[in-house]
């Protein structure tokens, strides 16, 4: 059998083999390690990828594809206007992986057998690994299994080197950035931790240059306008320039000073005035490290934060092993290790490492298996005939020896001996007295596959005849034994039917892969065989547990009342979760209902890649919105409480906060969605650290609401109720109760009750989701809800237009409000 592995890279892509001895890596046809992740189809229809596409891609942006990675797991449209066709990021990644498997040979690309492994960043969610299997599936690709980037690279090294010890893995892609700390011991790997940044890599480099370099340049050598930056006639002025900042930022990996150059003739186009537009621009090694300092030292941090996590420092590590095309620039590895004080290593070729280690996980995996499990490393031979006998062993192992151990079940007659030869190279161990336990160390002569033979002699010294004789054990090039998740991932769940939602988790950061097991949950509502509601289990990754809707929505697994052939799931039905998440982080999950005897899997109830992905073409209102809620709640914290993680925290969201109502750029969207998430993160890590102001601020402000603005429609009784809620959170916050948050929730529920009685909210509430459409992904149900609530407040039907309220409530996932108490998940803790 062959393994294949591939690196399905922001910007550069490789692929390799293995055959169980050796690594083998499959050159492009221009005979380059890696082949450019980059399409380009000309108006005749013809189609290329690759390096041509990538240089064709400069001066012809709009019929190209290139950086389609950083977008994948999203609706974002890949546009190639110039041909009149739209793509989809998977389809972009399909094209890739087709190019990249047709340099194998024949008999690997058409062998029914043969396994792939396709590495994933470990920063990747559920969603972008979904796009990346639909994306081998869409290639025509057999059997697929992915692997985190980190993991991969880990197994590369341990390919090229032997020696014990701790080392860190910095793998700076063309998009992304992976830290993993990994403890060697006698071949066995164990990951201790790992971590990155989803949005860091060379591909942010060339946008620094462009923005800080080559764009001052061109406005102060041309006359452009005032909006350059955005007016689509200098689309490809705009690319060209991209493209020719990083052909200079890669010469100054080899020399100190390079030139950004493009002459009139490529460029072929005018400026406002009529003069032709060129590139020629100086660029040095120090306007480089100056202008990617502060990203380095972003990255540097995250490396930090991966060591606390491992609760490691510096001086346990050996060495760093840089992996990445960006790590080619040897200022940058320089400063790393010089900011870190741990020793560089040049252990692995850069570009290639994380395919070369794929290929070897590749056959670490039993491709039987559904779920693509590992080979297990124990081994047992039943001889067979008239004795009752085996031998057990280790069958994988990266030793260059191993033991075998005899099994002697029955009656064995004195002076019964047993011997076992090595087939490969004529070794035999001699023959042995055959008694329970005996146990013998061969030598595993070479990599991958060791055959050997048994033989049984009596006492005598004549051969006695068994039917099976040969075990093999294969001798790896390493074993991981422990993959930590690279996320916290939980299911939204409430404690009873009106309380609050919170984060029931399925596997916390850190927590060993692959994993297994079961949750119970009840129905919060009942579900009609044939209707339009559903039973939602909201997926979230992260660890804020204030409030649930700060972390990322990652997908859902919802079971809709066309799920059901008939019957109904009542209220309070128990449902049974049974999840497994495998090495790669991919969460698989079936939920059963006993009541009507139903099984529903994640193949096709787990709806994340229609409900949960953002078009970031059209998500600039969505982020901008998003950053403001999340200021306010910052400067609301910030005025009574100083912390530099909420410095940090505010510097992050204005900077988001600042993005045009009408950019287009899917990648300044989603890095600016990328940033309100990080800030999010660092104003929980600050809660926890002032919890009690920030509670008292938090009580102050649901408080102050109900007085303003709820009690005047409150009951007598709700006045009264509110009012002592108010004061036992007082308590709460002054004695440090830990029940403080369960009052706060409650007297929020209480708020949202007295509203959702009053007819005029209703319909301000649904006024308001009908001019949101950017915060529910599934845009055809919420069109048609829309209509239907559209033809009820006409009617007058404000009973009717609440269930539809509700409904849409619970559609919506990109809240940020936490009073708004429908938009939550309809699942009760088991």
């Amino acid at each position: 059998m062959k393994y294949v592995g591939i690196d399905l890279g922001t910007t550069n892509s490789a692929i390799c083999s293995y055959d169980g001895e050796t690594v083998r890596l499959y050159k492009s046809p221009e005979q380059h390690d890696v082949t450019p992740s980059a399409i380009f189809i000309d108006k005749r229809g013809n189609k290329y990828v690759g390096a041509r596409a990538y240089d064709s891609s400069a001066k012809n942006p709009d019929n190209s594809a290139t950086l389609f990675k950083r977008l994948i797991g999203t609706n974002t449209p890949i546009n190639l206007k110039a041909i009149d066709k739209v793509m989809t990021p998977e389809e972009c990644s399909a094209e890739v992986l087709r190019v990249l498997f047709s340099y194998l040979p024949e008999e690997i690309r058409n062998d029914d057998s043969t396994g792939t492994v396709i590495t994933v960043p470990a920063a990747f969610n559920q969603m972008q690994k979904d796009a990346t299997m639909a994306a081998a599936e869409l290639a025509g690709i057999g059997k697929v299994a992915l692997m985190q980037e980190p993991v991969a690279a880990v197994m590369s090294v341990m390919k090229n080197r032997k020696t014990d010890g701790t080392f860190l893995v910095y793998d700076l892609g063309g998009g992304t950035l992976d830290i993993a700390i990994a403890e060697s011991t006698s071949g066995r790997v164990s990951l201790l931790a790992h971590g990155g940044i989803a949005m860091c890599g060379g591909r942010d480099f060339d946008r620094i240059l462009f923005d800080n370099v080559v764009k001052p340049w061109l406005t102060s050598n041309f006359d452009l306008g005032d909006a350059f930056s955005t007016d689509p006639k200098y689309k490809k002025l705009r690319n060209i320039a991209v493209w020719a900042a990083e052909k200079a930022k890669i010469e100054l990996s080899q020399k100190e000073d390079a030139i950004i150059s493009m002459p009139e003739t490529d460029v072929a186009m005018q400026d406002e005035s009529g003069a032709d537009i060129y590139l020629d621009i100086s660029l040095s090694r120090t306007q480089l490290n100056e202008l990617i300092s502060s990203k380095i030292e972003e990255s540097i941090g995250a490396t930090r934060d991966a060591l606390e996590k491992a609760g490691l420092t510096p001086h346990d590590i050996e060495r760093i092993v840089f992996v990445g095309g960006p790590t080619n620039y040897k200022p940058l590895r320089d400063k790393v290790a010089f900011e870190l004080g741990i020793a560089p290593s040049t252990d692995v070729n850069p570009m290639t490492a994380v395919a070369e280690g794929a290929a070897i996980f590749a056959e670490s995996i039993d491709w039987s298996t559904q779920n693509r499990s590992r080979k297990t490393s124990r081994g047992s031979l039943s001889t067979g005939g008239a004795l009752n006998l085996g031998f057990n062993y280790i069958s994988r192992t990266p030793d260059q020896k191993a033991k075998i151990v005899a099994m002697v079940s029955g009656n064995v007659a004195p002076g019964t001996e047993f011997q076992i030869d090595n087939l490969d190279t004529g070794w035999s161990s001699g023959r042995m007295s055959l008694v329970d336990k005996a146990a013998l160390e061969v030598v595993l002569s070479k990599p991958g596959e060791n055959v050997f033979k048994v033989f049984i002699f009596d006492a005598a010294g004549g051969p006695i005849s068994i039917e099976n004789t040969k075990l093999v054990i294969t001798r790896t090039a390493a074993s991981i034994d422990a993959i930590p998740a690279s996320h916290s991932v939980g299911i939204e769940v409430k404690e009873k039917l009106a309380g609050k939602p919170s984060l029931d988790y399925l596997i916390r950061d850190g927590d060993q892969l692959p994993k297994k097991g079961k949750k119970i949950y009840k129905a919060a509502e009942s579900l009609k065989a044939g209707s339009l509601n559903s039973i939602k289990f909201k997926l979230w990754e992260g660890d804020i547990a204030e409030s649930v809707s700060d972390n990322a929505f990652i997908g859902m697994f919802e079971i809709k009342g066309s799920d059901i052939e008939e019957g109904v799931i009542a209220a309070g039905s128990e449902l049974v979760c049974e999840y497994e998440i495998l090495d790669s982080g991919n969460i698989i999950l079936e939920v059963s209902v006993p009541s009507i005897g139903g099984s529903f899997q994640s193949g096709r109830n787990f709806y994340s890649r229609q409900e949960g992905q953002v078009d970031y073409s059209q998500a600039a209102k969505l982020v901008s919105e998003q950053a403001s809620s999340a200021l306010d709640k910052l400067d609301l914290i910030s005025d009574k409480v100083s912390d530099p993680r909420l410095d940090e925290a505010k510097k992050k969201l204005q900077t988001s906060s600042q993005i045009r109502a009408d950019e287009t750029d899917p990648e300044t969207t989603k890095n600016a969605m990328d940033q309100i998430q990080d800030a999010k993160r660092l104003m929980s890590l600050a809660r926890k650290e002032h919890l009690p102001q920030i509670r008292q601020i938090e009580l102050d402000n649901v408080a102050g609401f109900f007085n303003d603005a709820i009690r005047q429609y409150a009951r007598p009784t709700e006045e009264s109720a509110s009012d002592n809620l108010i004061r036992t959170a007082q308590r709460a916050i002054d004695n440090k109760s830990p029940e403080f948050e369960a009052l706060l929730d409650e007297l929020r529920n209480k708020n949202f009750q007295i509203l959702w009685r009053q007819d005029w909210f209703i319909a301000d509430r649904f006024k308001m989701y009908a001019e949101e459409p950017h915060k529910f992904p599934d845009t055809a149900e919420y069109r048609s809800l829309i209509e239907e609530g559209t033809r009820l407040i006409n009617a007058g039907e404000v009973d009717k237009l609440r269930q539809v309220v509700a409904h849409l409530g619970s559609m919506k996932i990109y809240s940020g409000d936490e009073d708004d108490m429908i938009a939550s998940s309809n699942i009760i803790s088991g």
